[in-house]
């Protein structure tokens, strides 16, 4: 089964196969600068999870939550956030009926947005004794529509990437601009959406950080081990 997603099998193909671990990808649907598709999150994760599932027999991926917490991009169309409880409350449930057919799930996070409500689920769910491990995939470099998910995303999917309409955003520091982020959203201190410069990003650096992030997730899984 390796290299396997949830909606290719059959639920007789995963009952012949014990002792599976689940990784759900979390995701977005929030704007990404005027060059990157919305699914960026949502691509990115999905992409990291598929790469563990292809070299460990034991992985299934599940269908990509595609909505998290966005609502620090409102105001740019097309963002559709579903907010922290919600998030919350989804995963919570999903993880519980996953519990009746893997031995642990994980949660493989797209988007810095959704960081607190998975620690919180992770937390909770833990208390309930499931066996989950939330992951976040860490980089350097521009905090959004930047460079690092420009390069990843002309590895992934070039023909949904837009150079011509990439344009260079706020690049002050994120710790600076958190204040103003947290109270007024991101079209405050950047009216194009970007945080960064994505303008020299190629597919090469974006498979780099790409295999980097997939290492970073099986070395995480490896450690945790339900």
């Amino acid at each position: 089964m390796t290299g396997r997603s949830l909606d290719d099998l059959t639920w007789t193909e995963l009952d012949t196969a014990p002792d599976r671990l689940l990784l759900v990808p979390v995701g977005s649907t929030e704007q990404h600068g005027p060059h990157l598709p919305l699914s960026t999150d949502t691509d990115i994760a999905v992409a990291i999870a598929q790469r563990l599932a292809e070299v460990r027999d034991d992985v299934v991926v599940a269908p990509p939550v595609p909505y998290g917490s966005s609502g620090e991009h409102a105001g740019f169309a097309g963002t559709l956030s579903i907010g922290q409880e919600a998030l919350e409350h989804l995963l919570v449930e999903l993880i519980r009926s996953a519990s009746a057919s893997f031995r642990g799930v994980v949660l493989v996070c797209g988007h810095g947005g959704n960081a607190e409500p998975l620690l919180r689920v992770q937390s909770r769910m833990r208390d309930e004794c499931h066996h989950v491990l939330a992951f976040m995939p860490s980089w350097e470099g521009d905090a959004h529509a930047g460079r690092p998910e420009t390069a990843m995303m002309l590895a992934l999917r070039p023909e949904a990437v837009r150079r011509e309409a990439a344009v260079v955003g706020n690049r002050e520091p994120l710790a600076d601009l958190l204040p103003a982020l947290r109270s007024d959203g991101v079209r405050s201190v950047s009216p194009s959406g970007v945080l960064g410069d994505p303008t020299g990003a190629d597919a090469a650096e974006g498979e780099a950080l790409l295999a980097a992030a997939a290492d970073q997730l099986a070395a995480a899984v490896g450690t945790w081990q339900p």
